[in-house]
C-alpha cells in the first residue's frame, strides 16, 4: 500500500498560508487596506478548510432586543440553525445564537500605536458579543423533541502575523491573557510567524444549566489556569486542528433559536403547533 507523507501536507498548508499573509504585510502599505486584506486572508483560509456547516463573514453580532457587538473581523457562525442573516449597507448582522466563534484580527499581536495592548483590543471585542442576550429552544431531533439546551460557550481569540514583543517568550503574552478576565477571556490565537495558542480555564466543561443568568455566572468563575503554545513552523495547522476540535467536540451545535423573540419586535406570531 502506497503512502502520502502527513508531515509534508501539513508543512504545505502551512507554507500556503503564510505566503497569503506575508504577500498582504509587505506589499500593502495604507493601514485601512492592509488591515482589510488581512481580515480577508483569515476568512478565505477558514471558509476553505472548514466544514460547509460553518460560515465564515466580518460581521455586527446582534440580539433580539436589538443590542450590537463591535464589528468583528472574523465571525464563525451556524447556517443550518440560524434561518436568517441581515445584509445592511455592506453589513452582515448575525443573531447572536448562531455564533460559535469570533475573532480580532491584527497585523501583530504587540501593542497597538496608543500603547494599548492588541490583547486588549481583542478582549473587548469578545465581551461585545458574549454579554448579548440569546435565547434557546426545543428542537428536534432524528424524530425526537428535546428541550432547550443550555447556551454554548462563545470561542473568542486573536488572530495575527507577527509577534514584536522585545522579549519573544510567552511570557508578555500570558501577562496580557491573563488580565482579560470574564466575558473578556481570550481562549484561542494565532501567530502566524511566533506560533498557535489556547488557554486552559478552570472549570473547562461545558455549562450544564439553562439561562443567560447561569452562562454569565459560567464566565465569573473561570480561570486562568495554562497557556500551551505550538512551535512556531506548525502555527497554522496547530491552530486550525484547536480550533475544529472546539467547533465539533466542545461545541457540537448552538442551541436552536427562538424564533418568536424576534418576531415580537414587529408584532407578529408564529405557530409553535404543527
Amino acid at each position: 500500500m502506497k503512502r502520502i507523507d502527513i508531515k509534508s501536507l501539513f508543512t504545505g498548508l502551512q507554507t500556503q498560508m503564510n505566503a497569503t499573509l506575508n504577500t498582504n504585510r509587505d506589499f500593502i502599505t495604507h493601514p485601512g487596506s492592509k488591515g482589510d486584506s488581512l481580515e480577508n486572508a483569515w476568512i478565505e483560509w477558514l471558509r476553505k478548510y472548514l466544514p460547509n456547516r460553518y460560515s465564515v463573514d466580518k460581521a455586527i453580532v446582534i440580539d433580539h432586543e436589538g443590542n450590537t457587538s463591535h464589528q468583528i473581523d472574523v465571525v464563525i457562525y451556524d447556517n443550518w440553525f440560524t434561518p436568517f442573516i441581515f445584509s445592511q449597507n455592506g453589513f452582515h448582522y448575525i443573531p447572536a445564537e448562531g455564533v460559535y466563534a469570533v475573532f480580532e484580527v491584527k497585523p501583530d499581536i504587540g501593542d497597538s500605536s496608543d500603547g494599548k495592548s492588541n490583547i486588549e483590543y481583542a478582549g473587548e471585542k469578545i465581551e461585545s458579543v458574549r454579554r448579548l442576550l440569546r435565547t434557546s429552544t426545543n428542537m428536534i431531533n432524528s424524530g425526537r423533541k428535546f428541550d432547550p439546551r443550555p447556551l454554548t460557550k462563545i470561542i473568542g481569540g486573536i488572530l495575527c502575523s507577527a509577534n514584536s514583543y522585545t522579549h519573544k517568550n510567552n511570557r508578555t503574552i500570558e501577562g496580557h491573557l491573563k488580565a482579560q478576565k470574564g466575558l473578556k477571556s481570550i481562549d484561542i490565537g494565532c501567530i502566524a510567524d511566533y506560533g498557535a495558542f489556547f488557554v486552559d480555564y478552570e472549570p473547562s466543561e461545558e455549562i450544564k444549566e439553562t439561562g443567560q443568568d447561569k452562562y454569565l455566572e459560567f464566565y465569573e468563575n473561570r480561570k486562568f489556569r495554562e497557556l500551551r503554545f505550538s512551535k512556531e513552523e506548525n502555527s497554522l495547522v496547530t491552530f486550525f486542528m484547536q480550533l475544529t476540535r472546539y467547533l465539533q467536540q466542545a461545541i457540537g451545535t448552538v442551541p436552536a433559536i427562538n424564533l418568536q423573540t424576534y418576531l415580537d419586535k414587529i408584532d407578529e406570531t408564529i405557530d409553535e403547533e404543527i
